[in-house]
């Protein structure tokens, strides 16, 4: 397996490896990714290890792709190559593997053998895209295994009952066109807050800016981001009450551990990669001038997600709660 390089793909590329397990119970499945997805594969039952890819994001490395493809010869007998780019398709080549299966994208003729027709509207239907490589078997929503000692572990660190509390991830790697407002969030955390929930906020280290704001804005959140692996993520978002996201990587994470889910789009598209879960809420407004899919708003006003009222995502949340509208 070529792996994608998002949390959120890597979650939904399981949706390939359940159905190619389904088909070859025996087959010995491995996937090559950057070093960072180690802990989530591993959650994986499907997957025997992962092979780390020491490339640079977007760098072609031609020299290292292709003596990375000669160390590989002859270990596989079929590649599936999930990132669309010409260059994602070029260690199985090199590594001679007999067949080499994936949507032709940037013209790959040659590099593949097998080419799996993907429609234009299915594009950007990512989980869908990746499960017809296999050609068959059952589609299933990503399912990760949860490590409960080291999740009772991290709940005594940072002061939290298991499914009392309620995780926000305000984070959106892809830009701020996907992001929520800060202040919405702590609005939405107050309120949580106010009728007793604890608020955890998650993030990479990068989104560490944005969840200082928001425990500015809501004392007593308690801000996670940067200060946890992504396995310690998985299993504490696991045991959260509900969790509200952005269209983000952590949204599939929370999907895939049975989280109930409020997902909030802005510049992307529900239809497009909602998170796979059987309890869960879509709160799109559907503008005009979305989905416009930018990293950031073209027209620079960011109504899609500005004019996004907390009241509505608080209902989102309330349905998935169970607790019944205000009179």
């Amino acid at each position: 397996m070529i792996g994608p390089r998002w949390v959120g793909d890597m979650v939904m590329a399981q949706c390939l490896f359940s159905a190619l397990k389904e088909l070859h119970p025996n087959a010995a499945i491995d996937v090559l990714a950057p070093a960072w997805a180690a802990p989530l594969v591993a959650r994986m039952p499907e997957i025997r290890q992962q092979i780390d890819l020491p490339l640079k994001s977007g760098a072609l490395e031609f020299r290292i792709r292709h003596r990375f493809g000669r160390l590989l010869r002859g270990r596989y007998d079929i590649a599936y190559v999930m990132p669309g780019s010409w260059k994602s398709a070029l260690i199985p080549y090199f590594a001679r593997i007999p067949r080499r299966v994936g949507n032709l994208r940037e013209m790959r003729y040659g590099l593949l053998t097998d080419i799996v027709p993907l429609p234009d509207a299915g594009k950007r239907r990512t989980a869908q895209s990746y499960f017809n490589l296999a050609q068959g078997g059952t589609f299933r929503a990503p399912r990760l295994t949860v490590d409960a000692a080291n999740q009772a572990t991290l709940l005594t660190r940072f002061g939290l009952e298991a499914k009392k509390f309620a995780a926000l991830m305000p984070g959106a790697e892809f830009g701020p066109a996907k992001r929520w407002p800060s202040e919405h969030y702590a609005g939405l955390a107050r309120d949580f807050m106010g009728r007793g929930f604890k608020v955890a906020l998650f993030g990479s280290k990068n989104d560490a800016n944005v969840t200082a704001e928001i425990a500015a804005l809501a004392p007593g959140a308690v801000d996670l981001a940067g200060k946890t692996r992504l396995e310690d993520a998985i299993d504490l978002i696991s045991a959260a009450r509900l969790a509200v996201s952005n269209d983000s990587g952590l949204m599939h994470v929370a999907a895939a551990v049975g989280t109930p889910i409020v997902a909030v789009y802005g510049s992307t598209s529900p239809e497009n990669t909602p998170p796979l879960a059987e309890r869960r809420e879509l709160v799109w407004l559907g503008l005009y001038c979305s989905p416009c899919h930018k990293k950031v708003c073209p027209l620079g006003h960011l109504n899609c997600l500005k004019t996004l009222k907390v009241a509505r995502v608080a209902a989102a949340a309330d349905r998935l709660l169970e607790i019944p509208a205000a009179a």
